[in-house]
């Protein structure tokens, strides 16, 4: 390439630089507002932790990750899927 031509390049990539910038600055939805806005704040999380309901929590209550069967064909559904384990 020539002298002349890698200047012709240059002029023409500062002129589109140029052109780009004037467009994206005049567009509104690129601009920043001036005016501050308003977000809703969370409440401060205390370190305090409450006891469970011990009618609830307690060793008599239900475990909820063990699988029940219900019905007649109980036995049979639990010989079924006892291959899982």
């Amino acid at each position: 390439m020539k002298k002349t031509d890698i200047a012709m390049v240059i002029l023409i990539a500062g002129v589109g630089v140029a052109i780009g910038y004037i467009v994206a600055s005049n567009i509104s939805f690129l601009k920043v507002p001036e005016s501050a806005t308003k977000v809703q704040t969370i409440r401060e999380i205390s370190p305090d932790v409450e006891k469970p309901n011990p009618a609830i929590f307690n060793n008599n209550a239900i475990n909820p990750t063990v699988e029940i069967f219900v019905g007649q064909d109980a036995a049979k559904q639990r010989k079924d899927v006892e291959w899982l384990y």
